[in-house]
């Protein structure tokens, strides 16, 4: 083979190929464009904004602002709870009195940062000059902070978020919720199961409300072997606030 015609086979090969940063692109992987020129392009086109590796440049973004906002935060308790709760009922006042105990222990308050027993548990820290913080969630209801959140962080994305909540708290007071309190009590519990958090309490504020999780647990899923006695133990359940403060205040 001549060198003229080697030349001209690497030509064609490295004109059917395109390195972009550590990644080879050949054929019909190659995009029609450098990005170079979508980043100089005037056109406003934003579909970049939603590809992939721009995502992972968000979720980055996040826990570095999560991080540099609560890494000073102290002792605090994370507290979950519907944000359906009026401020009439009696979990509300007993998420706010909850709060006030918080704060003149020393301990702050992390919540949602939304409305219902999150509003109250923020009130009750905020009023009583503690640490109230919310952590808020982009959705396609869009809820605003509640007013008693001194610090607060917005997340686009759950995971995010879910951590900042297990990070930066000693434990969690799960008041009356649905799914989005369900998710951050069974993520807390796989967690201490799993050992990947210690000593870490996890209190059900709410006997009667809790009664019908707990009996299952017991029965189906403990009877079925899928957890162990140990890993129904872990939780506390009560409605007496000493009992939840007792868990988290030394004595």
């Amino acid at each position: 083979m001549s060198d003229d015609v080697r030349d001209q086979m690497d030509a064609e090969i490295h004109d059917d190929e395109r390195v972009k940063g550590p990644v080879l692109l050949r054929r019909d992987q190659i995009p029609a464009t450098t990005t170079d020129q979508r980043l100089l392009d005037d056109s406003g086109r934003a579909d970049w904004l939603h590809t992939d590796p721009w995502r992972v440049m968000r979720i980055q973004a996040e826990f570095v602002e999560g991080f540099g906002a609560l890494a000073k935060l102290g002792p605090a308790v994370s507290v979950f709870g519907s944000a359906r709760t009026k401020p009439d009922s009696p979990f509300y006042t007993a998420a706010e009195d909850l709060g006030r105990r918080f704060a003149e222990a020393g301990i702050g308050v992390i919540t949602g940062g939304g409305p219902g027993i999150m509003e109250a548990a923020n009130r009750g820290a905020c009023e009583a000059g503690g640490v109230s913080v919310g952590l808020g969630i982009e959705l396609p209801f869009e809820e605003r902070m509640n007013p008693w959140v001194d610090l607060g962080v917005h997340f686009r994305y759950f995971f995010a978020r879910k951590t900042m909540f297990v990070k930066y708290a000693q434990g969690f007071v799960v008041f009356p919720g649905g799914y989005g309190t369900f998710d951050e009590l069974f993520e807390a519990l796989t967690l201490a199961q799993t050992r990947k958090v210690t000593q870490f309490p996890v209190v059900l504020y709410g006997t009667a409300y809790w009664a019908g999780l707990i009996d299952w647990l017991r029965s189906a899923v403990l009877e079925h072997g899928a957890i162990s006695s140990a890993d129904v133990d872990r939780l506390i359940v009560t409605d007496d606030l000493d009992e939840v403060v007792a868990q988290f205040v030394p004595s």
